[in-house]
């Protein structure tokens, strides 16, 4: 058996109530006791690992706090890339869906316009597809899913959107030219400034507030 002692953001009795049912029920915890006055702790005798516990409480809405600073949570790195990366299949199915269904029967469409309606169709696909996957992973009833995906997650899949789209644009100049190689390539840097560019944003927000699209 070992002690386990990690800072986290329990800051008071009420956040300490709040997860002691979930502490209590994890056989890996023989038994704990919370330090809330100056450094905030948890103190824990028993097998859990550090990362273990940070998933117990983050089901409260809490964490383990790391010591190596606020931008270096490896743990929360990966969660908010697998979160931005779902986010970037939604947004890339509507976006270049509509692109390419303008090109193949409207194609004399104004750019500014493909490029307005491939942004909003992608947030539609993106909600879409986040809807499905808190209705499915969650158990959300579809109404409370659909509003937990729009309001989770809007502002990273607008600057997604954003980003993915003026990269394409200045690449390919809005043109889906279907049959040159050259064009399904230019969607690789396209896809990849779409994911960096909300990766920060998503990060900052699942380790201030531990709030993600997933």
């Amino acid at each position: 058996m070992k002690t386990l002692k990690v800072k986290t953001d329990l800051h008071c009795q009420g956040c300490v109530d709040k997860v002691k049912t979930t502490l209590d029920a994890n056989d890996k915890i023989s038994r704990w006791e919370a330090d809330i006055n100056g450094e905030v702790k948890l103190i824990i005798e028993g097998s859990i690992t550090e990362k273990e516990l940070d998933v117990l409480l983050n089901k409260n809405g809490y964490n383990v706090k790391s010591d190596t600073g606020f931008w270096a949570d490896t743990i929360k790195w990966k969660r908010a890339s697998f979160n931005t990366l779902n986010c970037l299949i939604g947004c890339s199915i509507g976006d270049f869906g509509m692109v390419f269904f303008l090109q193949a029967y409207y194609p004399s469409t104004p750019i500014m316009t493909q490029m307005v309606l491939a942004i909003i169709a992608g947030l539609c696909t993106s909600i879409m597809l986040e809807t499905i996957i808190l209705k499915t992973r969650e158990y959300f009833s579809w109404s409370f899913a659909l509003k937990t995906a729009f309001g989770m997650s809007f502002i990273s899949m607008v600057a997604m959107e954003l980003a993915m789209t003026s990269t394409d644009f200045m690449i390919t100049g809005g043109k889906a030219a279907f049959d040159d190689p050259t064009y399904w390539l230019a969607l690789i840097p396209a896809l990849a400034v779409g994911f960096i560019t909300p990766l920060p944003y998503n990060y900052y927000k699942l380790k201030k507030f531990n709030q993600a699209c997933h």
